[in-house]
């Protein structure tokens, strides 16, 4: 489970975020939407510890900032980074050692045969592509089993065929119980994903809805009611 509860970050004086809560359950997927500059980032960096922020933040039920939670939880930021001198290989090795992670070398040549970087384990980091580092990033956070696990718009830079591959991974740990986070203004890709949908705008909270309370209604119709039809 994931918990926020009354989050606020200032960037100096400016208020980027103010008093958020919102819980997205085990084994559910929560989708953050709203146009740029409405504080989705800023939300997904807080949880991360990536920035300091006042309010409370809970991974199974562990304030955020504590290392069991952090153990618990993998994100895949908006722009991956990747150190120029490790192969892909070795930087699924140290996110391993690092997590001190209970994955086995053969669910690692799983993952990363199904993003198709199987064959490129022994590319370096500066030899790769925006869509590869991409891959890579997310084979990192898979290598981590997380229980909670935040995307930030992962599926910009992606091929189709590894767009389906994530979506495909985010039902598997949705049904294994796990919690999912992502962050996205690319509607129809998280169309046949979300459980619970968060829509920001300007800081706040413009409104959430969960599957059940859909009444059967679309994605783009429900976030398009709340934001008066601005683009995510």
């Amino acid at each position: 489970m994931l918990e926020i509860k009354e989050l606020t970050k200032y960037y100096g004086k400016n208020l980027a975020v103010d008093q958020v809560t919102f819980t997205v359950p085990n084994g559910q997927v929560g989708v953050l939407l709203g146009p740029n500059g409405s504080g989705k980032s800023t939300i997904i960096k807080s949880i991360a510890g990536l920035l300091r922020y006042q309010g409370e933040i809970r991974i199974k039920g562990i304030p955020a900032r504590q290392i069991p939670a952090k153990r618990k939880f993998a994100y895949v930021p908006e722009i991956p980074n990747m150190f120029d001198a490790l192969t892909v290989r070795e930087h699924i090795e140290y996110v391993r050692m690092a997590y001190d992670s209970e994955i086995t070398d053969e669910e690692i040549e799983k993952i990363l045969k199904a993003f198709e970087m199987d064959d490129k384990q022994d590319k370096l980091g500066n030899e790769l592509s925006k869509g590869m580092m991409q891959k890579v990033s997310i084979c990192c956070a898979l290598a981590v089993k997380p229980e909670v696990i935040l995307l930030d718009e992962p599926m910009v830079g992606l091929d189709p065929a590894a767009i389906k591959m994530l979506k495909d991974v985010v039902l598997k740990l949705r049904d294994n119980g796990a919690t999912v986070l992502i962050s996205t203004h690319m509607l129809e890709m998280v169309e046949n994903l979300w459980d619970v949908m968060i829509v920001m705008e300007q800081g706040h909270i413009a409104g959430s809805y969960t599957k059940a309370d859909a009444q059967g209604k679309e994605l783009d119709e429900l976030f398009f009611e709340m934001t008066g039809g601005e683009k995510a």
